[in-house]
């Protein structure tokens, strides 16, 4: 723990009054933001008494429980004991991440008038920050002021910390800006803040800009700043970039951490980059690094999504062999993989490896193996889980329901999927674009249009906008009933609701008129795309070659053929079919 020697005031420091003036307009902001709050009262601390609740003691360790006691004990002393002592006990509640708890004592501490030094202040703003309100913060940041304390540079890199978590980095920009001005030095967790920050929003050149800020006023980077800025470049598919920060960093003695392999190996592994992806973690093993259970996850992930599930759980093997427990992303990403490759027995297997070890799945872990069993039409075991999960505790999302829905719908059941779906709404539930879309496809696929009609005006009158995907689903259901006057108007429609045609819409309409005997006329659709909006794709070739080749129409047909290769384009199974029947000498492949 920091002793109080590091919140010494910098002798630069402008007067109180100027430092109230500079920071107005940054904590007006905020403290307007929840000034209409009706749980907030008047007291000194009427900003953030409203968000004080009971402690909670259930599922606490030994440790929260004596901390507590404690804390008791010092408020029954006479007199009482300094504000370190009381400092000391949140700083130990905030190593537990007791957040809540550490606002409700430092409300009894004032009742009892206890005054808070500026360390005890900046740990309740950490506390508020990481509880997502930054806003509660800047009201702590006020009390401050009001007591005549002066915030250290401790104090304001933790608003800047909690503001780049909650995504405003610009106000965290600008937060830095003015205490600079202020007379505070800002120092290497400042700048790494607001590097990271940017960096994970994808602005590396602001990054980057920060970067030679740091350097020029004399603060040295450290291998946390690089890893910052390695890790945005990977994220935003610039890895070679990346790889040769690395190696730059490497050569002026900056030994690179486990953090920093982690994101060069997660990003060569998603651009494929296989063979550095190995080396790299060869020398991080030779440089005596650990790997930990993030390296492991992301072996794993990678490995299931390249279909090498041994593989994978040869990773998870070693993992526990150098006694790194796998965690729930690890296990998760695991059962996702099986599922992927069609082996839904052993992904369950997994899911209970992991219940039986103590390490308890989330609700993103039950939404992967449900998605799999809906996949695989076996509504019993997915709706078992779904029961399971709200047994213990856990809030089924849209993906839930929209799993089940589709393995009712795809299993050819959509009656059943929607009386699942009326209990849902029944229940509060509040559906999706997804969740509709997902209906519409079932019954459009069933014939049932009528239904299918009467769920899509439902949900405009729920003021849900169906999206580009929804008009598909209705038009190819149209065509495929040869409504193609319906599927006009919802294509006026379509333009209404601002959206615009994709190159699937013009295949489906294309498609829907050449199974109807319309030929010519899918022939005109091909060709528009051709000259006016889009140009035809592989689907787009294949569609309008089968209708030719049905027709018997060979000459057309070849040239579309010799076109479709021209561009780059093969043929699908069903097009080389009727090739063969029609004994149309090409070389396709």
């Amino acid at each position: 723990m920091s002793s109080l020697r590091d919140f010494s005031i910098h002798p630069k420091i402008a007067p109180q009054s100027h430092i109230n003036t500079m920071l107005t307009t940054t904590s007006r902001r905020f403290l307007l933001s929840s000034s209409s709050d009706p749980r907030l009262s008047h007291s000194p601390f009427h900003h953030i008494t409203g968000f004080i609740s009971p402690i909670h003691t259930r599922n606490s360790g030994a440790g929260f429980h004596q901390v507590l006691a404690s804390f008791d004990t010092l408020l029954r002393m006479k007199p009482l004991p300094s504000i370190m002592e009381f400092t000391k006990l949140l700083s130990a509640l905030v190593k537990m991440k007791q957040f809540q708890a550490v606002i409700s004592l430092s409300k009894q501490m004032e009742l009892v008038r206890i005054k808070p030094d500026v360390y005890t202040c900046s740990i309740l703003i950490n506390c508020f920050c990481h509880l997502e309100r930054v806003d509660f913060g800047f009201s702590v940041l006020s009390k401050i002021f009001k007591l005549g304390l002066h915030p250290t540079i401790i104090t304001f890199n933790t608003l800047m910390n909690g503001l780049c978590r909650d995504g405003k980095i610009s106000h965290a920009i600008d937060l830095f800006d003015k205490i600079e001005a202020m007379g505070h030095q800002p120092d290497v967790f400042t700048y790494n803040t607001i590097v990271n920050g940017l960096s994970k929003i994808g602005n590396m050149y602001a990054a980057m800009s920060f970067l030679k800020r740091m350097l020029q006023k004399g603060c040295e980077p450290n291998v946390v700043t690089y890893s910052a800025i390695i890790d945005g470049l990977c994220k935003y598919n610039k890895v070679n970039e990346a790889f040769d920060l690395f190696t730059k960093i490497k050569r002026e003695g900056i030994l690179p951490n486990v953090v920093t392999y982690n994101s060069l190996i997660h990003g060569l592994c998603n651009s494929s980059k296989w063979k550095e992806a190995s080396s790299l973690y060869e020398e991080m093993v030779d440089r005596n690094i650990a790997p930990d259970v993030v390296t492991f996850s992301i072996l794993v992930d990678e490995f299931c999504k390249e279909g090498m599930i041994v593989k994978a759980q040869s990773v998870v093997g070693k993992m526990i062999q150098k006694g790194v427990e796998p965690s729930v992303v690890t296990y998760t990403t695991l059962i996702y993989g099986y599922g992927l490759h069609g082996q839904i027995h052993l992904a369950k297997k997994v899911f209970d490896v992991m219940m039986r070890k103590g390490c308890n799945p989330n609700v993103h872990t039950y939404n992967v193996l449900i998605n799999w069993y809906g996949k695989k039409e076996d509504i019993y075991k997915a709706k078992e889980l779904l029961y399971k999960m709200t047994s213990i505790g856990l809030n089924p999302d849209h993906y839930t329901y929209n799993s089940i829905l589709y393995g009712l719908c795809h299993a050819r059941r959509p009656w059943e999927a929607l009386e699942f779906f009326k209990d849902l709404c029944a229940s509060g539930y509040h559906p999706d674009v997804v969740t509709y879309s997902t209906l519409l496809h079932g019954f459009c696929e069933n014939g049932h249009l009528d239904v299918a009609f009467s769920l899509f005006h439902e949900m405009q009158v729920n003021n849900l906008k169906p999206d580009i995907f929804t008009y598909n689903i209705l038009l190819e259901g149209m065509c495929k009933a040869v409504r193609f006057k319906d599927a006009k108007k919802l294509l006026s429609r379509l333009y209404l609701d601002g959206l615009q045609p994709t190159i699937h819409t013009y295949n489906i309409i294309m498609d829907g008129l050449s199974m109807a005997g319309f030929l010519d006329e899918a022939y005109q659709v091909f060709r528009y795309m051709e000259n006016k909006v889009c140009s035809p794709n592989n689907c787009s070739y294949n569609v309008i070659i089968h209708g030719f080749l049905r027709r018997k129409d060979l000459a057309t047909a070849a040239k579309l053929i010799r076109d479709m290769r021209g561009k780059g384009f093969s043929a699908d199974k069903a097009t080389l079919t009727l090739v063969e029947k029609n004994n149309v000498i090409l070389k396709l492949v």
